[in-house]
């Protein structure tokens, strides 16, 4: 839901602060007052073409900011971690238009493009009226609500599943494909190149043991020597750290015995004679152990000779070389057994292809046995807001593949002997056709004119949809053009009903609309100076009964228009 929505110098506005509420939030105002320019703004924070004519005259840039709160929202939680953006349950959404010509667009004040902002306009916003966020005129939404009214989400996902894992498979045979010349023409020299390092058969860390033992076996006298002089430093001398340190202990025992604040040092000096102990075993153990081995001394510099040939060729590292080794034995094998390669992974995507198709058929029956119940709901719906002789119709049809091997063979779905062409969301082709007068022919609903219409068909389609779509915020502009008195009403009540599933933000001219709010704002235009300002409050009770009886009997608020006001209200 949005929860707060900040303007500066946008148009009329000069800077308001807008809280909204979750449930039903309705703005009325005089016409030309700035309603409108209200959801413009909204709508330029997702993603709409910016221009500097809407900076208010003297500012250097408009500003528009929103925070919305996103902690249910798993599609836009999915788009942050794919876009690698940070995650929080509230959403700061931030455009910036200056008067050079430049947009800045910032999500949790992080930069971003203008078209991340339209994505997430598309997942967080259903806009109606003049405006490009509006799901429903957009075809390639229209599977989504079929699918959302039937509960077919979980049919869809399996399928999506399956063709995914078909797009890897293809992947992979394009992969092999393109590498089959390569390998044949690299085959003989792969092999020279693992015979050559497989005659040597270097060891994962084996460069490093022989480069230490190399630095121990020349200087083996130097090791001896230093060794045997440390031990008769250490313990074999005269005058030997050991003796001496023993000495000291015995000294120190004496007087712990007198004076107990010796103890401690004492216990010290004991720890002392051990650890010179322990240094003098190692140090004579590794005397006793000093090997003068010319032979093995050779062997190790011819060895070490070899890897810096290796290294020299095959990348500058054992690490580089051992990874050469992998890639070309594995290129090597894939060459050698081309053909069977080929065979593993036709039959795996002929295994893929029948799982495929037997879920995009079970996804297209489902969806083929809701349309007449979507049909007549969507046109009891309609009548219901006035549009009482609509003709609505879901229209669903598949394509089949031409009969060519290429295609052919990268088709994801088989039905029978016949290929069909598939998306992600199936082999369906689904629009919505709509006819809104007695005698007219069903037409494409993305072509309809009137927004009023198209708002109340949303609304129809929402109020059918309400439990299941996923957009949390629907934003009506438009959608009391052409309507009064009853069915302003059905309106008012199906935003009401849908307000219990959605955040709402709706612009009315009336009463009927405006009394069902939970949550009332009034716009008004006001003179400051030589200036006109737009600004907006939100109404108490009483306020909200003023401004309801003023829709209902013009300027002149009567005690009849308030006693009606409030009945509306209450109603």
């Amino acid at each position: 839901m949005l929860k707060h929505l900040s303007i500066k110098n946008y148009a009329l506005i000069e800077s308001i602060e807008v809280e909204f509420e979750s449930g039903l939030n309705i703005i009325t105002g005089e016409t030309g007052a700035g309603k409108s320019i209200i959801i413009d703004a909204l709508n330029l924070l997702l993603g709409e073409r910016a221009t500097i004519d809407n900076i208010r005259r003297g500012a250097e840039k408009a500003v528009v900011e929103g925070v919305f709160i996103v902690s249910t929202n798993k599609r836009l939680k999915q788009l942050f971690e794919n876009e690698s953006l940070e995650w929080n349950d509230e959403l700061l959404i931030r455009r910036e238009i200056s008067v050079k010509g430049q947009s800045r667009c910032f999500v949790n004040d992080s930069p971003v493009p203008v078209s991340t902002l339209k994505i997430l306009g598309d997942l967080l916003v259903d806009l109606h009226g003049q405006h490009e966020h509006q799901s429903l005129l957009r075809v390639e939404t229209h599977k989504y609500l079929l699918d959302e009214y039937g509960g077919l989400e979980g049919l869809r996902d399996e399928y999506q599943d399956s063709y995914d894992r078909m797009t890897e498979l293809f992947t992979t045979l394009n992969d092999l494909l393109q590498r089959e010349k390569e390998l044949k023409e690299r085959q003989q020299l792969f092999e020279f190149q693992i015979r050559e390092i497989d005659a040597i058969n270097p060891q994962e860390g084996e460069e490093e043991v022989l480069e230490n033992e190399l630095r121990v076996l020349e200087n083996a006298e130097k090791l001896f020597e230093s060794t045997n002089q440390l031990y008769q430093l250490l313990y074999e001398g005269e005058q030997s750290v050991h003796d001496m340190l023993v000495k000291v202990r015995n000294q120190l025992e004496d007087l712990a015995r007198i004076d107990t604040s010796f103890s401690e040092i004492q216990r010290e000096c004991s720890t002392a004679v051990v650890i010179v102990s322990e240094i003098t075993k190692f140090i004579q153990r590794y005397n006793s152990k000093i090997e003068f081995n010319p032979e093995r001394l050779e062997f190790v510099r011819e060895r070490l000779g070899q890897f810096t040939l290796l290294k020299k060729k095959y990348g500058g590292s054992m690490e580089a070389v051992l990874a050469y080794r992998k890639k070309i034995g594995e290129a090597f094998a894939l060459a050698e057994n081309f053909d069977h390669e080929l065979e593993q992974i036709h039959k795996a995507i002929e295994e893929e292809r029948t799982r495929c198709s037997q879920r995009a058929q079970r996804l297209s029956e489902k969806r083929q046995e809701l349309i007449p119940s979507l049909n007549t709901a969507v046109c009891n719906e309609l009548a219901k807001l006035g549009i009482s002789n609509a003709q609505f119709n879901v229209s669903m049809e598949q394509k089949k593949l031409a009969r060519d091997n290429g295609r052919v063979q990268y088709a994801y779905v088989k039905l029978g002997r016949e290929y069909y062409e598939a998306t992600r969301d199936g082999i369906d082709t689904i629009e919505f056709y709509i006819s809104t007068n007695v005698g007219e022919p069903l037409q494409p609903l993305v072509k309809v004119a009137s927004g009023g219409e198209v708002s109340r068909i949303m609304l129809a389609l929402k109020t059918i949809l309400a439990k299941a779509d996923r957009l949390p915020l629907l934003v009506f502009d438009e959608i009391d053009v052409g309507i009064s008195g009853r069915i302003a009403q059905a309106v008012g009540k199906s935003l009401k009903q849908l307000s219990e599933y959605h955040q709402i933000i709706a612009i009315t001219h009336l009463p009927q609309i405006a009394a069902c709010a939970d949550c009332h704002f009034a716009v008004e235009k006001l003179e400051q100076g030589e200036r006109t300002v737009t600004t907006i409050r939100k109404l108490n009770m009483e306020e909200r009964v003023r401004e309801v009886a003023k829709l209902l009997s013009g300027e002149v608020i009567t005690e009849t228009s308030l006693q009606s006001a409030r009945e509306l209200i209450e109603s």
